[in-house]
């Protein structure tokens, strides 16, 4: 055997050269692993006993992608289009063994091969989209010349994977090999091979392809305010009425100026803002982990059930408790609903879903949670029955047990001390519906020890959930900001816009749904109270005409029988009403001051809590904001956004608009900075 490099081997198999990259943990294609496939590849080549050439790779993966850290740094070495050539000046044929995620460049490389065959639970894509990239290693050229141009342009703008199955069916692959050991499948191919078979010589499938092809995918296909999938196609299409290395050309133009886009850039600092949300400061690596198999949830309403859902699809068990046999056969029954959609569409086979149904166990009694290692409690949004909940819970679970509350807005630290163990009690707020929404604001409460919190963050990665330390306060993180922009948008009403003039701003700046709709959907009697409400918002008065939202059918707009919702001629009613009674004036209002108003005194809002210590970083607060409120992707997050529109522009605009700046945004703003982290 011959060590190229630290992460690249050649060695014979009989008269098959086997060439093995080994960079765990996922094998990316750094610089280091370019090199010693080139080097591999030539020596392999000039070795006159082998016939054919075998790469694979050690570990849990082929090839997974491209090092993206690599992107903004000054690119040395050999590039991935040097890795093409070298495979494409072999003269012996290069079978490629596939296993786990072959992704964007790890793709890219194995489509450089002449044959693939892969074990069936191998995944391969091109998802260079979700970073606002096209393909730039051939990908675009490569794919559609051995899938075809409609496969092709599929995969490269929707970005999602494909089993090794379809790509078998679509010519991807030459085979399926058994599960199992990828090497000796594979040489067995391998020995069966005789001729070079180069894919970029392979133009069937893109020869003749009409330019209508393409016109009818752009029409049928809304890409949203997402730039990239508009370009991969372009680029698919290159390869149809370009040669192979013009077609290269073309999309080493298209990446280039992709990479420097404002889009890829925001999604890259996504990307990367994601993976250092679970890196908590300050917590040790060696923190004790307490083992969670069994949890509670108290509460059946929509909240609870999706909870309890969230870990029996996890493999926990769960009691789920109810305060009365009719409340927790409503919840059982959603529960049941919920199950039978999923295999209805197709997502759950039916025995699945009724092993994951089986594991919820209903309950009246909360002494039925005395073996839970965990306890959530997701009640009525009420302290005075938040604080009776955890009361009763701590009298009830061993000493050692966790408890957790799911309060979206309540100071955690007044919940903590309704126990005698606030050391092991924190916040786990999910968001609605917490079986599809992935993030959960992990809310550390002043006395949370540091072994419940690592605890916490190791379980929101079990049940696949992403996982956001966060102080405690009023709203946390996500809410408090949420806040301050419903604030302004209330204000924005009383002034003189609409709330659909609102809601469309926000819209077509990218988030899925404005404000005012997006109260609709959440309840407007949330945080209302009848017996205290003095009607003086207008928000007020839709509640107390009962008209809360999509569930009453009305709220701030009408609402069909599909609830799809249009401005109200109610609404607008009762708000021309309530600005005469508090003598206010209607003005027209520009589209650029509500995006500004709607979007600063957020901004603003994540500078305190930065300030205050409640976020440890801008960018968590950023996914927050992307994970669990629709900000746009393409726009990095608020924090990232407001350094990209520049912090002196936020704070001018929000003394314009009556709003005082926080003393951390100004002190940024003065030194020409952006947000930290």
């Amino acid at each position: 055997m011959t060590q190229i490099n630290p992460v690249t081997t050649l060695e014979k198999d009989g008269d098959i050269a086997v060439i093995t990259l080994n960079a765990p943990p996922v094998n990316a294609l750094s610089e280091i692993m370019r090199e010693g496939l080139i080097a591999a590849l030539k020596l392999a080549d000039t070795d006159a006993s082998a016939r054919a050439i075998l790469v694979i790779c050690a570990g849990r993966t082929f090839i997974a992608g491209a090092d993206i850290s690599e992107f903004d740094k000054v690119q040395t070495g050999a590039s991935l289009r040097d890795v093409q050539d070298a495979f494409d000046a072999v003269s012996k044929p290069v079978v490629m063994g596939l296993h786990g995620t072959i992704l964007g460049g790890g793709l890219e490389t194995a489509m450089c091969g002449h044959y693939r065959v892969a074990v069936p639970s191998a995944k391969m894509g091109q998802p260079e989209v979700a970073l606002g990239l096209v393909p730039g290693a051939g990908g675009t050229q490569r794919l559609p010349r051995l899938v075809g141009v409609e496969s092709a342009l599929a995969m490269v703008t929707d970005g999602k994977p494909i089993s090794a199955a379809e790509a078998l069916r679509l010519g991807l692959i030459d085979a399926l090999l058994p599960e199992g050991d990828v090497r000796t499948a594979a040489l067995d191919y391998a020995r069966t091979v005789k001729d070079v078979r180069r894919t970029r010589d392979m133009n069937d499938k893109v020869t003749g392809v009409a330019p209508q092809v393409f016109n009818d995918f752009r029409e049928s296909h809304d890409f949203g305010g997402f730039e990239a999938p508009g370009d991969a196609v372009a680029c698919v299409e290159a390869a149809t009425r370009l040669n192979f290395d013009e077609g290269l050309e073309f999309e080493r133009v298209i990446f280039e100026a992709r990479k420097a886009s404002a889009q890829s850039l925001a999604m890259r600092y996504a990307f990367f803002a994601e993976r250092k949300a679970g890196k908590v400061p300050g917590l040790a690596d060696d923190v004790p982990i307490l083992a969670i198999k069994n949890v509670g949830v108290v509460g059946a309403g929509f909240m609870g059930s999706g909870i309890a859902q969230v870990f029996a699809n996890a493999g926990l068990t769960v009691i789920l408790v109810e305060a009365d046999d009719a409340a927790l056969a409503r919840g059982m029954d959603g529960i049941a609903k919920a199950y039978e959609t999923a295999v209805a569409r197709g997502r759950l086979k039916q025995d699945e879903a009724d092993a994951r149904r089986g594991r919820i166990k209903p309950s009246t009694k909360l002494d039925d949670m005395a073996a839970c290692d965990l306890v959530v409690e997701a009640v009525f949004e009420r302290m005075d029955v938040k604080k009776q909940v955890m009361a009763k819970l701590d009298a009830v679970l061993r000493p050692d047990a966790i408890i957790a509350s799911n309060t979206s807005f309540l100071d955690l630290n007044e919940i903590a001390a309704a126990t005698s163990r606030p050391e092991r009690v924190l916040g786990l707020h999910f968001f609605s519906p917490a079986a599809v929404m992935r993030l959960v604001e992990v809310v550390k409460a002043d006395t949370t020890s540091a072994s419940v919190l690592a605890t916490a963050l190791k379980l929101t990665k079990t049940i696949g959930k992403l996982g956001v330390v966060v102080g405690a306060g009023p709203g946390f993180v996500g809410n408090r900001m949420l806040l301050a922009r419903q604030r302004q948008a209330d204000w924005l009403v009383l002034e003189g816009a609409s709330p659909f003039a609102v809601d469309k701003v926000m819209t077509d700046f990218g988030f899925p749904m404005g404000p005012f709709a997006l109260a609709d959907l959440a309840g407007l009697d949330l945080f209302w109270d009848a017996a205290t409400s003095k009607g003086e918002t207008l928000r007020d008065l839709l509640c107390e005409a009962g008209r809360k939202g999509q569930k009453s059918g009305a709220g701030y707009y009408d609402y069909d029988e599909k609830r799809k919702g249009s401005p109200s001629p109610v609404t607008e009613k009762m708000l021309a009403d309530l600005r005469t009674q508090k003598g206010i004036t209607p003005r027209a209002i520009s589209d650029s001051e509500i995006l500004e108003r709607c979007l600063y005194p957020l901004i603003n809002e994540g500078a305190k809590i930065l300030e205050e210590g409640k976020a440890a970083r801008a960018s968590d607060i950023d996914v927050i904001w992307l994970t669990g409120f629709g900000w746009p992707l393409y726009w990095g997050g608020p924090m990232y956004h407001a350094g990209v529109i520049g912090l002196s522009t936020v704070a001018a605009g929000l003394r314009k608009y009556g709003v005082p700046p926080s003393p951390l945004l100004e002190k940024l703003a003065a030194e020409n900075k952006a947000f930290p982290g």
